[in-house]
């Protein structure tokens, strides 16, 4: 996935990225990225991906590029510093209700200043304006009430609760089209 917006660039999480991170770990690294405007260098600190570094080493034995087509990184534009990550799980294919579940996260010295309502937008508005999508889901730690103020922004209404192992009680959302 790629997009713009006023203060974010989203662009595709790639193989390399991945091996990237698992390879330097324990260390900062910049990376080249495609884009429609061309190659972009992008600087990924200690803290990218946050809870999504235990995921890699599966994305990275399954990687598609069509798998990772919904997926994208939050690229601050006045640093080109990698800042979060989002994308619709299942490859963006929609459940057989039309349902299609997103996550997202950002890098903590980057919580609070609106970049998830800005980039989390643009995904939900991209997979809503899909016919096979009826509507878009997700799901928020009970404990993460910043995670589900960027949701209520983006018109999304609690429909449930539910249980996870790590997060514990969860709040479950969604937005129909």
């Amino acid at each position: 996935m790629y997009a713009e917006t006023p203060r974010l660039l989203l662009v595709p999480l790639t193989r390399e990225v991945i091996a990237g991170r698992l390879a330097l770990a324990h260390d900062a690294f910049t990376a080249v990225v495609p884009t429609p405007r061309g190659p972009l260098p992008v600087t990924y600190s200690l803290a990218w991906p946050g809870d999504l570094l235990p995921l890699f080493p599966a994305r990275l034995a399954a990687f598609t590029p069509e798998g990772e087509a919904w997926s994208a990184t939050l690229v601050e534009r006045a640093t080109r510093r990698a800042i979060g990550q989002m994308g619709a799980k299942n490859g963006g294919h929609p459940d057989k209700r039309g349902d299609v579940e997103i996550g997202y996260g950002l890098n903590p010295e980057a919580w609070g200043q609106g970049y998830a309502t800005e980039a989390v937008g643009v995904l939900v508005t991209a997979l809503l304006a899909r016919p096979d999508v009826r509507r878009v889901t997700a799901r928020t730690a009970l404990t993460n009430p910043a995670s589900g103020r960027v949701l209520e922004k983006l018109s999304f209404e609690e429909v449930g609760r539910a249980w996870d192992m790590e997060d514990g009680e969860l709040i479950l959302w969604a937005r129909p089209r």
